[in-house]
């Protein structure tokens, strides 16, 4: 059965271009031009395996629109398009139930491939089996935020922490379903730097670092479209919003 598409984005060149990098795919694709019109064409002509989502349209902007669609359908596969968005932003649509997060403008292969790995990891969800209670359970892997079709996963108990204290380990899944370690450095110097500022001292093996460390891999995937040839990245700087964060986080 052929998977179908839905796009709802005010711009009708950008529509087109999905419309035409899908349907080489072989998807079946639908079309809506604003936010209300894509509510009702979602319900009008269900099912629909994923939907692409534009932020910033007239009226009813992507973020409610997105809210609206998940009233209606928890299990509606939605991925937010947007060339204004932020990592804030974009946790704040995971929050509220968006598979995925792309940035505009994107590559035929990255449009593709979000499709590809939201249809997956719902399938992957979908036939987990039920653990029973009995059993002994391995730590859980912790699925964080997704971009450019890419997730990251960090296992739960260890949280990211290698043998070095300033470093975390990372797994990043591709969208075509190939898995990478990327090992994030925290400098010495922006230790120093927060130690200063902040007036406190956070050790290198605190969770704080491992936020950051995070933050930087996500904005490198939401900025690249790709994980780090080297499979390694240095924290060197924190913005004024991680520096008011560590001046109350937890020792």
């Amino acid at each position: 059965m052929t998977q179908r598409v839905l796009i709802i984005d005010d711009e009708e060149n950008i529509r087109r271009m999905m419309r035409l990098t899908l349907e080489s795919a072989g998807y079946g694709v639908g079309e809506a031009s604003s936010g209300q019109q894509g509510l009702d064409v979602y319900a009008r002509e269900a099912p629909w395996d994923v939907v692409l989502l534009d932020q910033r349209m007239p009226g009813m902007d992507g973020l409610e629109t997105l809210r609206r669609l998940k009233q209606r359908d928890r299990n509606s596969r939605v991925i937010m398009i947007t060339a204004f968005a932020s990592i804030e932003l974009a946790v704040n649509a995971m929050k509220v139930g968006a598979s995925d997060f792309v940035r505009k403008p994107m590559t035929p292969d990255i449009l593709r491939g979000a499709v590809a790995a939201a249809i997956s990891k719902s399938a992957r969800r979908a036939t987990e089996p039920v653990a029973e209670v009995e059993k002994p359970q391995e730590p859980p892997e912790i699925e964080t935020i997704t971009l450019n079709g890419f997730e990251i996963i960090r296992p739960g108990d260890s949280d990211a922490t290698s043998s070095q204290p300033n470093e975390r380990i990372f797994t990043v899944l591709a969208p075509e379903g190939k898995r990478s370690r990327v090992t994030v450095k925290i400098d010495d110097e922006v230790i120093g730097y927060v130690e200063r500022i902040a007036r406190r001292r956070l050790e290198p093996g605190n969770s704080f670092w491992t936020n950051a460390a995070e933050q930087l891999l996500s904005d490198y995937l939401w900025n690249e479209g790709a994980t780090p040839s080297s499979g390694k990245l240095t924290l060197k700087s924190i913005d004024r919003e991680q520096l008011l964060q560590a001046e109350r986080w937890e020792k």
